[in-house]
């Protein structure tokens, strides 16, 4: 059977947002037979998608799977490049991993992966990310900006604001950004970003975004250490949450906030993460590889870089570092 017209027909039905469509409509649309499509309709049945039929008015779809699948979210997503091409895997090690390697490959600017599960997610500093089966959102974006190196730090900072915008469309809760790039909601995380870089001679052939969302989890799904300090949207907003809708609001404010920055700076962006964040005007800690600073954090300048005022008076650019909040 052709996969690629299952996965259209799919799509289409996930589109006409539970109204019927013709099973000749269909068959015309794809330039197959009624009783092809009524073949795919079956083989889409044995996958999870919930589909019934109405006499002389056609097929509708009840429910689909809940999968991250190019299907589940091509359906609805109106981006120009990012998730125009998806490599989805149901598990992996770590979608950066694959990125890495697509990227060297050459795939296109915008190519997403996406992961039900990783099996060693991993954060800042090799740190372990517990990244459970269909609970959460596993992804790398590889993008192909026309900028300099130097610029390559603030798309972390771009994809915060990208992250917090998508949990508050989907959700309506309020998240806020820790400095440089945890995502919190009541103090709590629930997301993180990792951007790594390839380049060479010439410049960046590629940045991978790696993001990681904890989005269905129940407190029990987190180990008994992190309870206290991590969080999901369900536990917070009290409901599941739909994650290909949230895969492709976070697919589409990236896009939008990521041009932006490669056309205009990072100066609308500044102000926009500066209003987000849990870090300024507080007072915090930040623990470097030879140093520990307190002060009070007092925004961040247009390359990221933290500005800490110690109680000397003297006013430190924080360029990495783990940062604890004292007040």
């Amino acid at each position: 059977m052709n996969t690629a017209i299952t996965n259209k027909l799919a799509e289409r039905l996930i589109k006409a947002q539970g109204e019927p469509v013709s099973g000749q409509q269909l068959a015309d649309e794809f330039g197959v037979s009624r009783t092809a499509i009524w073949k795919h309709i079956k083989e889409l049945a044995e996958q999870g998608y919930g589909i019934e039929s109405i006499k002389k008015k056609g097929y509708y779809l009840t429910s689909a799977p809940d999968t991250l699948d190019a299907t589940a979210i091509g359906a609805g997503l109106h981006t120009k490049k990012l998730g125009q091409t998806i490599h989805y895997v149901e598990s992996c090690p770590s979608t950066q991993i694959i990125a890495h390697q697509l990227a060297q490959e050459g795939t296109p600017d915008g190519t997403i992966v996406l992961t039900e599960e990783q099996t060693a997610g991993r954060g800042r500093l090799a740190r372990k990310w517990d990244s459970a089966a269909k609970k959460g959102i596993w992804m790398s974006v590889v993008l192909r900006p026309d900028v300099v190196p130097q610029k390559a730090p603030q798309f972390t900072l771009v994809a915060a604001v990208a992250v917090v915008r998508a949990i508050e469309e989907v959700t309506g809760l309020k998240p806020e950004i820790k400095w440089p790039n945890d995502i919190l909601i009541k103090g709590k995380k629930s997301t993180g970003i990792l951007t790594e870089l390839q380049s060479d001679a010439d410049g960046i052939q590629a940045l991978i975004i790696g993001i990681g969302l904890n989005v269905n989890q129940s407190l029990q799904d987190f180990p008994e250490e992190l309870q206290d300090i991590a969080t999901s949207l369900s536990i917070e907003s009290g409901k599941l949450v739909n994650r290909q809708e949230l895969v492709r609001a976070l697919l589409s404010h990236l896009e939008i906030y990521t041009d932006l920055y490669i056309e205009t700076g990072f100066g609308m962006l500044k102000i926009l993460w500066e209003s987000y964040s849990s870090t300024i005007g507080k007072t915090v800690r930040a623990r470097m590889a030879k140093e520990t600073l307190t002060g009070i954090a007092e925004g961040i300048t247009e390359d990221g870089v933290l500005q800490l005022r110690t109680a000397d008076g003297k006013l430190h650019g924080i360029y990495s570092a783990d940062i604890e909040m004292t007040n």
